[in-house]
């Protein structure tokens, strides 16, 4: 049986240079597939509103959303190390909110620690959910809670004061304690740099190959959605989506042309328990043989008075 990784045991990995493998995963049978494949690490992630719930951003995803599918993905990955988002405005909304929801996602959902997305502003809030022993993921570049205020999904640190703004919030969420950051759409030089300055582990998300991990969503990587919309960031490694579609369809036609449920799809009975159905079976002919008696004297009767 595989172990659980542990954020020391992620932490050494960086130290090794051996790449962390990441993946989000939303429900039982994604998170017992993702472990069975050797996944590192599962993401339950807020994007969960986009791909699973249908909303057309992470924003209107909450509390109780993150804590029903994290709960689902514990019981499908006993063995993989978990990490869960904290969604939009569970945070960053005074420290004593802050510790009171990420107790609940921990304590009810089952994950093993907590994403946050943000830098310096939530620095504080991380180091209050690491010293009452959360562990705490960061979470900076495109941050897709606050996809609004940076006006859509851009790509960030294309200018110096994005890129000094970037290893500001990095280096402000190791200081506070986080165990590991995810640097999403940021440009590779830039993202490479603030992996080589942490002594913590990166993750990147459209990051290019300089940091110390990749993750991506479950959805993307199989194209399972409809329709799908190709991201330079993503590389695809199946075709479920259309798999799943054309399987779909293929059940529809046979039903329609009675092709489906055929004979060894069936299950049979034993005759008698046919006959029974109709008025057959010996309960049946009991019931006739009691009726012929009991009408037998009342034709005697008209016989002999006759």
């Amino acid at each position: 049986m595989r172990k659980r990784l542990t954020i020391t045991s992620l932490k050494k990995m960086k130290q090794d240079k051996n790449p962390i493998s990441m993946l989000t995963a939303y429900d039982y049978p994604s998170a017992v597939l993702a472990e069975e494949a050797g996944l590192d690490v599962i993401l339950v992630g807020d994007s969960l509103g986009n791909v699973v719930l249908g909303y057309d951003t992470t924003i209107p995803v909450t509390l109780d959303d993150m804590i029903y599918h994290t709960r689902a993905v514990a019981r499908g990955a006993k063995n993989t190390f978990i990490v869960t988002d904290m969604p939009f405005m569970t945070y960053g909304i005074g420290r004593e909110s802050t510790l009171r929801n990420a107790a609940r996602l921990m304590q009810e959902g089952g994950a093993q620690a907590l994403k946050l997305e943000g830098g310096t502003e939530i620095a504080s809030e991380v180091g209050a959910l690491v010293k009452a022993g959360i562990p705490v993921m960061g979470h900076i570049g495109l941050t897709p809670q606050s996809v609004h205020q940076l006006g859509g999904y851009k790509v960030q640190g294309k200018l110096e004061k994005e890129a000094e703004k970037l290893m500001e919030d990095a280096k402000a969420l190791e200081a506070a304690g986080a165990f590991a950051i995810v640097l999403e759409l940021v440009t590779e030089p830039i993202a490479e740099a603030i992996s080589k300055e942490l002594s913590i582990p990166t993750i990147g998300i459209g990051a290019g190959r300089g940091c110390d991990g990749q993750v991506l969503v479950y959805h993307d990587i199989l194209q399972y959605s409809s329709p799908y919309i190709e991201k330079k960031m993503v590389k695809t490694y199946a075709d479920i989506g259309s798999t799943i579609r054309n399987a779909i369809s293929s059940y529809v036609s046979e039903v329609k042309a009675g092709a489906f449920p055929a004979e060894e799809h069936t299950f049979g009975a034993k005759p008698a328990a046919i006959n029974h159905l109709y008025g057959g079976g010996e309960a049946a002919n009991s019931s006739s043989n009691q009726a012929t008696r009991e009408e037998s004297p009342k034709r005697d009767f008209v016989s002999n008075h006759s």
